[in-house]
């Protein structure tokens, strides 16, 4: 007869026996990935992990999700402060920089090198160019968005407005918003606006470039903004103007009661400026047809680059294994799988030439725009405070927009509200 501790031996080793002969999976790694984003992006995610663990059986991906980006970005940074952050995690090209310059993150330059899967090649120049940091490439991309006019059709018909050409111009984007604002029932109150755009440095920046002016004075190693300088200054006005001179957006109140994005779902908003992540919401929208149209042009065509990035800790125990993870989510495979959420425009050219991005048969019609348009994007300068430095800017040119004080203020009170930022902050291109 067994004894106690010898039948206690037994079942353990039978038990590791019937671990070792089921089929189900057996990580040996494990990795931890946190993302942000609504349920739909939460899944796309999700679908992601799937197919990694199909692939890799032996490596187990704890997915985290944080619904709010800004919840998001609190919690990267308390968890980086507190030296537990997660092992992978998804960071845009202008909120890295706070965390290279304080060595938190591992390059994958020398990753992507030794990869048989993906190379540097692959993907689209400016989508490498966000996240190259003193020489290095940081993080990898998984999306080249940029800012683009999605607009409701059915609105442009009954005005009897041809829709936004791939080469129109300022004048003719604020000819169509002005005939696109309307007091429907004629109460004196306008009830359907033609456009929808934040006030902020970011939404600016390019028509900045577009009038052939800068937003800083040296975008490798930034000192100030220059907003204050003629060309750009005029850009910054122009846009004010949407506001204060043609009044094709809504007021400060009417914006607070009901965003410009809630009321282009609803219909009351003609145009609406959003970068790709928008389309996921817009394809649920069942009550008039809408579409893209590239940003219109200035002086020169210029777009503003929204990329993220899968970003590695340096706190990271197995390295080898979140590389692995990395390197499936930027492959064709774990691209395909994403850009099938709608909600990116792929960083990796093959996938976005492909129809997991131009699906014929899913909203928008003219989804090429992004990729036609690909060539003309920049990037904004790569600073570890930009955060702040575009947080503060944005509050005076919001003020401008809505009319509290002029252009040329916000333009020279951003320049001296940011100037502390710039002298603290450590640039991609400072060694």
């Amino acid at each position: 007869m067994l004894t106690g501790l010898r039948r206690l031996f037994l079942a353990m080793l039978l038990s590791m026996l019937a671990a070792a002969c089921s089929p189900g999976r057996a990580a040996t790694s494990s990795v931890s990935f946190m993302v942000f984003g609504d349920p739909a992006e939460r899944q796309a995610y999700a679908d992601l992990v799937d197919a990694f663990h199909e692939a890799h059986s032996d490596i187990e991906v704890e997915l985290r999700h944080i619904p709010s980006q800004g919840d998001y970005l609190t919690r990267l940074a308390t968890d980086f402060a507190a030296g537990s952050p997660p092992d992978v995690s998804l960071m845009n090209f202008r909120r890295y920089a706070a965390f290279a310059a304080e060595d938190l993150l591992e390059p994958l330059g020398p990753y992507l090198e030794e990869s048989d899967l993906i190379g540097i090649g692959d993907f689209y120049d400016v989508s490498i160019e966000g996240f190259l940091w003193q020489g290095e490439l940081m993080c990898i991309p998984q999306n080249i968005s940029s800012l683009v006019v999605y607009y409701n059709e059915d609105l442009f018909d009954e005005a009897g407005l041809p829709y936004p050409a791939d080469d129109w111009g300022w004048e003719e984007f604020v000819q169509a918003a002005s005939v696109l604002t309307r007091d429907v029932d004629g109460d004196g109150t306008i009830d359907q606006y033609g456009l929808g755009a934040e006030p902020s440095l970011f939404r600016l920046a390019p028509f900045v470039w577009q009038n052939d002016a800068p937003l800083v004075d040296n975008l490798e190693n930034p000192s100030r903004l220059t907003l204050t300088r003629p060309p750009s200054l005029a850009a910054l006005q122009w846009f004010v103007d949407l506001r204060q001179v043609h009044g094709v957006v809504p007021t400060r109140v009417e914006e607070a009661a009901q965003d410009s994005e809630s009321r282009f779902i609803a219909g009351t908003t003609a145009m609406f400026l959003n970068s790709r992540r928008g389309t996921p919401t817009y394809r649920e929208i069942a009550s008039f047809t809408w579409d893209v149209a590239p940003l219109p042009h200035g002086k020169v065509a210029a777009g503003v680059l929204h990329s993220d990035g899968y970003c590695m800790s340096v706190a990271t125990e197995n390295k080898d294994a979140a590389w692995t993870f990395i390197e499936y989510a930027n492959s064709v495979a774990g691209q395909t799988v994403i850009a099938g959420s709608g909600r990116t425009v792929p960083s990796l050219k093959a996938v976005a030439e492909s129809p997991a991005f131009l699906d014929p048969s899913l909203p928008p019609a003219r989804a090429r725009v992004w990729l036609d348009t690909a060539a003309v994007l920049r990037v904004v300068p790569v600073i570890s405070t930009w955060e702040e430095i575009e947080d503060t800017a944005s509050q005076e040119i919001e003020r401008a927009f809505y009319g509290d004080i002029t252009a040329e203020e916000a333009a020279t009170l951003a320049f001296q509200r940011t100037e502390e930022y710039f002298l603290l902050g450590v640039s991609a291109a400072r060694p």
